[in-house]
């Protein structure tokens, strides 16, 4: 008994760090994985590689693409550079800031062209071309959609001077509306709620109202995004008009996904580093909009543009 009372602490003294060390590994590689939904993200995309040749012709197919402007700092903007959309009439970009409100205009490198102050405008953040020389902007705390037309002199754009809708639930919290992408043929307006929830929403008739038809339905799109824990925040969101497809970014996970037209996933892309051939990882992916040749945009605070092609 002496001898294995003896032996013991040496044992132990030599186990034990070992043990805690390989306890810690264990630990934080669990953390890490539930944190980054590794394993959704693996399933998702054994998922996507089983039916790529059913989605490849017929879709944007997101893993495709590679970035093509990497990063680049946007003149004139300091700091908190937020939605984007396509303007094919001008064959420019339209980008919003937040504190101070502008629009801004940008061409397809991250170019600046112009901007014009927002007067009366609150939290900016989503921004979309509704065409017929219209365009949406989403205020987040007030939970407001304010349709603008598109400015064509110098000078500021007075938000008393628009039409708005409000849906106001629980309006005044910095979890309201982040983004917002159009369906010209259907008249669907999507929108996202951020965070706390996540929500997706579909407003149908908004050009109609607008028009002074009256004909607004809003649709909770909550069975679209349930089962996509792996975009665990909702900053943007784009609907495109080739493959009536919506794409959704997400900021916390670092990932653009596409969704079909009832809302089953088809392929994502990672914005980490090293993925789509970027640098480093997307610091904070504010909003994403497509040009009518496919090729994907991509601003991020404080004020970095990205440009991405399918290859």
């Amino acid at each position: 008994m002496p001898f294995v009372t003896s032996l013991r602490p040496q044992w132990l003294s030599a186990v034990r760090p070992r043990a805690w060390a390989l306890g810690l590994l264990a630990a934080g590689a669990l953390y890490t994985a539930a944190t980054f939904h590794l394993d959704e993200r693996v399933f998702y995309s054994l998922r996507s590689a089983w039916h790529e040749n059913t989605w490849v012709s017929r879709s944007l197919w997101l893993p495709e693409y590679q970035v093509r402007v990497d990063a680049k700092p946007v003149a004139s903007v300091v700091d908190n550079l937020s939605g984007l959309t396509f303007d094919e009439r001008r064959n420019h970009l339209w980008a919003v800031v937040n504190n101070p409100e502008e629009l801004v205009a940008l061409d397809r490198d991250g170019n600046f062209l112009a901007s014009y102050p927002l007067a009366g405008f609150t939290d900016v953040e989503g921004i979309t071309y509704l065409g017929d020389n219209l365009l949406a902007v989403t205020e987040e705390r007030s939970q407001s959609v304010v349709i603008l037309p598109v400015p064509d002199r110098p000078g500021a754009l007075q938000r008393g001077d628009y039409a708005s809708i409000t849906l106001g639930i629980g309006a005044g919290e910095n979890s309201g509306f982040e983004g917002v992408g159009y369906d010209r043929a259907g008249d669907r307006l999507f929108v996202v709620k951020e965070h706390s929830p996540r929500k997706l929403y579909e407003i149908r008739g908004i050009k109609a109202t607008y028009n002074g038809q009256m004909n607004l339905e809003i649709i909770d799109r909550e069975a679209w995004i349930e089962d996509k824990d792996m975009a665990s925040d909702l900053a943007s969101v784009h609907f495109d008009e080739r493959t009536g497809h919506l794409v959704l970014l997400s900021d916390e996970a670092k990932m653009v996904l596409e969704l079909d037209g009832d809302g089953e996933l088809v392929s994502f892309r990672s914005l980490w580093s090293g993925f789509a051939g970027l640098k480093d990882s997307v610091p904070q992916g504010e909003g994403i909009t497509f040009d009518d040749q496919g090729d994907l945009y991509l601003v991020s605070e404080p004020n970095l543009f990205y440009a991405f092609e399918r290859k």
